[in-house]
């Protein structure tokens, strides 16, 4: 990567590349960026404060959203009985292989003198670490739920998932997780079903509005829906290197988790009905999504609306360090009387004793949206010098009058920039294709695009083509391009097409 107007070529922040190893570039990013790393407990991680800021910022953004839909926050065991989790056979074949179980109660130490679990404390039932808490959720609805005026009950939680992954990547796909599971039930089908699309559509309009990230509404096959539940709904984002990740989901569960729970109500004619209910979720792998939908070889690269900080100030001090300082101190507090995505302007003023360069880069890697450095030249010419993270070149000569006025306008522009260059990432990048020739040419392919073509549902070919080509169904899109057509394999007609890609 070259500088404009410069044939110097520069030396990136990350190594490798995306073009040379795009997954160890993306952990590259993240230790550089100081988001998370790896924990002593196999497949864990440790989420650090820089990338804890970006999960706070979702958190509040999501809550506010949520109360919006009538929704309220509270909280439910992180153990659950395993008699619990039988009572529904398909959701529990669903997440047999991945449950962490918990069969003792006391250490103590054997006659080596290491601790092992105690025979004499051995638990009556296990306990099963929370995949999910569909079941746990269910019980205590069937106490909450009795007629039809306690309903719609809307409850959402904020909560740690354990899921005995396998190969695990930070953010992505980790053994524990953070999340939020929201719960609902409803007086009738309808009801739930209107609760699981208007979801859908909150979760797109944050991940478009505040990660600038685009994504595909769809429907999830019956090969690829939740384990006991009747409909699953996705949003799919397209990563850098035309990966597929699944960004968040909202189920219908029909009456089968009801029937399971026993999640009764009276209704206005005292007759005894099942509540309808619905699940939906996002989890911390959205700040996946964020690196490796924005990010660089510089490093991470953060839409303003979501970043912890919107600006550092980087005094360059030499002898006069007091006149800098002070400067630098008044204008972060004017900064921060400014209004941006609802609050106030989250500024850094960095005064470490440090090189200028090692600095710039620090925060450069960090994905700070914007960076002013200041120094006796600055001061003594009225003017700051400043950097967008989203644009590569020289840095910007602008008065504090002008800046303090126009700076929400230049994080919008930012904002917005953001999430067109994504969007025309992800449309220049699916193809349609109309027979399984043209299909077959673009799996083998390394980089092999979304492909959107007719389908009719053959659940022994999605397998067949998800182990030759490690191409799955990812969705199949509420907004149809195309209504009716021949499957490019059947040759059946169908209404509508389905896209296929590789996914994370």
């Amino acid at each position: 990567m070259q500088r404009k107007n410069d044939s110097t070529p520069r030396k990136n922040g990350i190594t490798p590349t995306r073009k040379e190893d795009y997954a160890q570039w993306y952990l590259e990013v993240i230790k550089a960026a100081d988001l998370a790393e790896h924990a002593p407990v196999r497949g864990c991680m440790v989420i650090k404060p820089w990338g804890f800021g970006i999960w706070e910022n979702m958190q509040r953004i999501l809550n506010e959203y949520f109360k919006k839909r009538g929704v309220q926050n509270a909280y439910f065991p992180l153990f659950i009985p395993l008699s619990f989790m039988q009572k529904e056979a398909e959701h529990v074949e669903g997440f047999a292989k991945e449950c962490a179980v918990v069969t003792h109660y006391k250490l103590e130490k054997n006659e080596e003198g290491i601790l092992v679990p105690s025979k004499e404390a051995e638990l009556t039932e296990p306990l099963i670490v929370r995949p999910t808490s569909e079941m746990i959720i269910g019980e205590m609805f069937s106490k909450w739920v009795q007629s039809y005026r306690d309903l719609p009950l809307k409850i959402n939680q904020w909560a740690n998932i354990v899921r005995w992954e396998m190969r695990t990547r930070l953010f992505l796909r980790t053994t524990e997780f953070l999340w939020q599971e929201g719960h609902t039930v409803h007086a009738t089908s309808e009801e739930a079903k209107r609760e699981v699309l208007e979801m859908l559509d909150t979760y797109v309009d944050f991940c478009e509005k505040y990660l600038a990230i685009p994504v595909i509404k769809g429907k999830k096959t019956e090969r690829e829906k939740f384990p006991g539940g009747v409909d699953t709904y996705c949003m799919e984002a397209m990563m850098q290197d035309k990966k597929a990740l699944q960004a968040g989901t909202t189920h219908f569960l029909g009456q089968n988790f009801a029937k399971s729970s026993q999640i009764k109500f009276r209704d206005n004619n005292l007759n005894e009905e099942y509540g309808w209910t619905t699940s939906w979720g996002v989890a911390t792998r959205l700040i996946g999504a964020l690196v490796m939908t924005h990010s660089d070889d510089d490093g991470l690269m953060l839409p303003p609306k979501i970043a912890p900080s919107h600006v550092v100030i980087l005094p360059i001090i030499h002898k006069e360090a007091g006149d800098i300082l002070t400067y630098c101190q008044k204008l972060k507090e004017k900064l921060q009387l400014i209004t941006f995505n609802g609050k106030t302007l989250e500024v850094i003023l960095d005064d470490r004793d440090m090189r200028g360069g090692e600095k710039k880069w620090h925060w450069v890697k960090k994905g700070i949206p914007l960076r002013i450095e200041i120094g006796l030249k600055e001061i003594q010419e009225g003017m700051l010098s400043i950097a967008r993270r989203d644009e590569d070149g020289p840095q910007k000569k602008m008065s504090e009058e002008i800046f303090l006025r126009e700076v929400v306008q230049i994080l919008d522009d930012m904002q917005n920039k953001m999430f067109q260059r994504a969007s025309k990432f992800l449309q220049d990048n699916i193809v349609e294709v109309k027979n399984k020739e043209e299909f077959y040419n673009y799996v083998a392919k390394e980089d092999c695009p979304f492909i959107l073509c007719h389908f009719h549902e053959d659940t022994l070919l999605e397998d067949k083509i998800k182990n030759d080509y490690n191409v799955t169904i990812r969705c199949i899109p509420l907004e149809q391009k195309s209504k009716v057509g021949k499957c490019i394999f059947s040759g059946k007609e169908v209404d509508k097409q389905v896209i296929f890609g590789r996914a994370y």
